[in-house]
């Protein structure tokens, strides 16, 4: 597995259909916030359309990360300078939602200029994370993950766990865990040439504790973050996360933290080392971290599906995305020219030889039934064992309002909330259903001052 090859599969951008030439090409800037070799992909992107046609140029500039993209086409906005294209990652589409005027929606953006985008051949689970209640596409589906759980099967096959079959429940995630700290209790004092967990060094572990351990964890379960279809319905929603449901996982990470089988490790991605360099014995964290396992891992690894709870669910739903998408900024001025060369540009890149072609090269997940597809038919999965598990897992189930994604304004806030009230748990200032009782507090006051800001 370590040594598989990312790359194989699709080989180059499909060219746009055939446009009229045009004597002075329309030029269309797009601001992301893709780095190194993710950068490189999105250099990649624009240059095969500026070569499939001689209409359009567009020109893509890097804009520092996701917060600076979406701070900065505010200001531009308001400026009456903004992009025709912005990356906005996917816990600020209630922002991007509320902004009005600022934006025109892929279905206005298609009703407009008469460029085919159908809403239809994107996945489910993706396609919703980016639409109105009603199914019209808001903004248009770009760089998508999910959440798995990576192991080590060097771990497991030294705790006496078979690596070819990783816990599919929560409680055998448990007795993993506690398999693997046995192992590493057991070479305490063992000189390093005799340790049998050599290297391994934390049972249990997490990147992103809200997005995995709250969100996906409500849309496997089909349990509501948030009321009013985890936001869809309206601005007037109110955080749920204080659950029995909710407060029972939370309680449990921390009975599994003071008992010494799980370890936070920090906010967001702090913990993604623990991951690459092999210490931890079983992670979650996104799907996006392939490349980098496959690049840098020296140890032999496997990906799983997010455990469930069988008492809560039988058969566990889909899980919900991370990423970003494409938004469709307006300005003074823009003429209908411009707005038809953003919507070809979009139309080009949800091409299934495009889409393959993305999925296969960075390790984010095709957005479209026709990647998936393709990607399938290439070999690719074949080649890279696991590769299709993130999209099976979103695409499983029927998506229903609690698995659609979240729609809630100043999402980011909200998870700093809720990483501070757990940090407080962690450290044992108060029991999980305290921290789930104060987060909802704290983060349904943030709802209520978005909610106000945006009808005044």
């Amino acid at each position: 597995m370590k040594r598989r090859t990312l790359l194989a599969g699709a080989t180059a951008f499909a060219a746009a259909p055939a446009i009229v030439r045009a004597a002075d090409k329309t030029k269309i800037v797009w601001w992301h916030a893709m780095t190194a070799a993710l950068g490189d992909q999105v250099n990649h992107a624009v240059e095969a359309f500026n070569q499939s046609q001689d209409a359009v140029e567009v020109t893509a500039i890097y804009k520092g990360g996701y917060a600076d993209v979406l701070t900065a086409t505010i200001a531009a906005f308001r400026a009456g300078q903004a992009p025709h294209l912005a990356q906005i990652f996917e816990v600020g589409t209630g922002t991007m939602l509320a902004a009005g005027r600022a934006t025109k929606q892929v279905w206005e953006l298609t009703k407009e200029t008469g460029v085919a985008i159908d809403p239809k051949t994107y996945i489910p689970a993706v396609r919703g994370y980016y639409s109105l209640a009603d199914g019209r596409m808001a903004s248009m589906p770009f760089n998508s993950s999910t959440a798995v759980m990576w192991y080590s099967k060097d771990a497991f096959r030294k705790a006496g766990l078979d690596p070819e079959k990783p816990s599919t429940t929560w409680d055998d995630v448990v007795k993993a865990a506690q398999a693997i700290k046995a192992k590493i209790d057991a070479d305490e004092g063992k000189k390093d040439a005799d340790k049998v967990m050599a290297g391994i060094e934390i049972p249990m572990t997490s990147s992103w504790l809200s997005w995995i351990q709250l969100e996906q964890y409500s849309a496997l379960h089909d349990i509501p973050f948030a009321s009013k279809a985890d936001g869809f319905e309206g601005l007037d929603a109110q955080l749920q996360i204080s659950s029995a449901p909710h407060v029972k996982h939370m309680q449990r990470l921390l009975d599994m933290s003071k008992a010494g089988t799980f370890k936070y490790a920090g906010r967001d991605n702090q913990p993604d080392q623990l991951l690459v360099s092999g210490k931890a014995g079983i992670h979650f964290n996104s799907s996006g971290m392939r490349g980098d396992m496959v690049k840098s891992a020296k140890f032999d690894w496997g990906e799983a599906f997010l455990p469930y709870d069988p008492e809560i669910i039988k058969s566990p739903l889909n899980s919900i995305i991370g990423g970003a998408s494409l938004w469709t900024m307006t300005a003074p001025n823009r003429t209908p020219d411009e707005y038809k060369a953003v919507a070809m540009f979009l139309q080009f890149l949800g091409k299934p030889d495009n889409d393959a072609y993305w999925h296969q090269h960075t390790g984010y997940v095709p957005v479209t039934f026709g990647g998936f597809e393709l990607s399938q038919q290439q070999g690719f999965y074949e080649k890279n064992p696991g590769a299709d598990l993130p999209v099976k897992q979103l695409t499983r189930g029927t998506v229903t309002s609690n698995s659609m994604g979240l729609r809630l304004g100043r999402l980011v806030e909200i998870r700093n909330i809720i990483y501070e009230e757990m940090e407080g748990a962690f450290q044992g200032k108060q029991n999980a259903q305290q921290a789930m009782d104060n987060a909802t507090t704290r983060g349904n006051k943030v709802l209520r001052e978005f909610e106000k800001s945006v009808k005044s």
